[in-house]
């Protein structure tokens, strides 16, 4: 099963909504730049439907080197994460 790839879903997009491709790529850039915006700043960006996207703190704790088995200390972080809506796990699961 292949994946679709950028080029694709965006000729995809154009043909489904019969907007000109220029339109349809500037249209996800600006979404995009909007989530990651929302994310930094609010700390979650929500797409009715699809996800959220959210700004996560990870605590500081304890890993092992699988190389050499010593163990060493990771420190706290802040990630981004994509949570799936429901009605999107009830579509494809």
């Amino acid at each position: 099963m292949a994946k679709m790839t950028k080029a694709q879903l965006m000729s995809a997009l154009a043909e489904k909504t019969g907007l000109p491709k220029k339109d349809v790529i500037g249209f996800m850039d600006t979404l995009v730049e909007m989530a990651y915006s929302e994310v930094k700043n609010n700390g979650e960006f929500v797409l009715p439907g699809f996800g959220k996207m959210v700004k996560v703190n990870r605590k500081a704790r304890m890993g092992v080197n699988p190389a050499t088995g010593e163990k060493i200390n990771i420190p706290a972080k802040t990630v981004a994460k994509f949570r799936l809506a429901k009605m999107a796990k009830e579509a494809v699961l």
